[in-house]
C-alpha cells in the first residue's frame, strides 16, 4: 500500500480551511496533518509534521504564503508547495516561481483539479505551465511580454531604443555602445520599421511607456 499524501493547509479564513479539509478527507490516500491561519510559525509546523504538500494562501494578514514557501523550500526542498490564491497577477506569479513553488492556482479552481494538482505535486510534478514560467523568466531577463509593441525587437534594438528615449543622438549612442554611427543609424531605421513609425520621437514616447527605466537592458 502506498504511503499517504500528507497535506498541510495555510489560510487565514477558517471556513476555507474547513472546506479544504472536508474535501481532502474524502480522498483516498490523502490526509490533512496540520492547519494554520497565520504565517508565523507555519513553515516550522509544515516541516515538523512531515508534510508532503503544503497548500498555501497567497496573502495573509501577517505575511504571504509565498514567503512561507520560500522558508519551507529552504529547510526541506522535497516538500511540495502549492500557492492557492485569489490574485492572478504577474508579480505574484513571479514571486511564487522565485520562491520555488510547485504550483500556482486560483481559489476558483474546481475541487477535482485541486485534488489532482496535490497528487501531481506529491509525485514530483509541477503545476506551473511552461508558458507561464517562460513569461516570468522573460520579465526577469527584461524582455517585453507578447502583448507589448516592443515584443518583436531584439535585445540590442531595445537597448538602443532605451537610449533614444534618453534623448541621445546616433553618435552618442554609438559612443555609449561602441558602435559606428552608421551602424546605429541602421539599427534606428530597423526599429522604426518594426514599430511602424516615421520619427524617433514617436519611438521615444513608446519606449517611455513600455520600457520602464529600471527594466531597460543593461541597467
Amino acid at each position: 500500500m502506498s504511503e499517504s499524501i500528507r497535506v498541510f493547509l495555510l489560510d487565514d479564513h477558517e471556513i476555507v480551511r474547513r472546506g479544504l479539509a472536508d474535501l481532502l478527507a474524502e480522498e483516498p490516500g490523502i490526509v490533512v496533518v496540520g492547519e494554520a491561519g497565520e504565517v508565523a510559525g507555519s513553515a516550522a509546523a509544515i516541516v515538523a509534521t512531515g508534510t508532503t504538500v503544503a497548500v498555501l494562501d497567497g496573502r495573509l494578514p501577517d505575511g504571504s504564503g509565498i514567503d512561507v514557501c520560500r522558508d519551507v523550500k529552504s529547510a526541506a526542498p522535497s516538500i511540495g508547495c502549492v500557492i492557492l490564491t485569489s490574485y492572478d497577477d504577474d508579480e505574484a506569479v513571479l514571486a511564487a516561481v522565485l520562491a520555488g513553488a510547485d504550483g500556482y492556482l486560483l481559489k476558483e479552481v474546481r475541487a477535482t483539479r485541486l485534488v489532482e494538482g496535490i497528487r501531481r505535486v506529491a509525485a514530483g510534478e509541477s503545476l506551473l505551465e511552461p508558458a507561464v514560467v517562460e513569461r516570468v523568466m522573460s520579465r526577469m531577463r527584461g524582455e517585453p511580454s507578447p502583448d507589448s509593441p516592443l515584443f518583436g525587437l531584439t535585445p540590442r534594438e531595445r537597448e538602443i531604443l532605451s537610449l533614444i528615449a534618453e534623448g541621445l543622438s546616433n553618435r552618442e549612442i554609438g559612443a555609449r555602445l561602441f558602435l559606428a554611427e552608421k551602424t546605429v543609424k541602421n539599427y534606428v531605421s530597423g526599429i522604426l520599421a518594426k514599430l511602424g513609425m516615421q520619427r524617433r520621437t514617436q519611438a521615444a514616447v513608446l519606449a517611455a511607456e513600455w520600457l520602464p527605466k529600471d527594466r531597460r537592458p543593461g541597467r
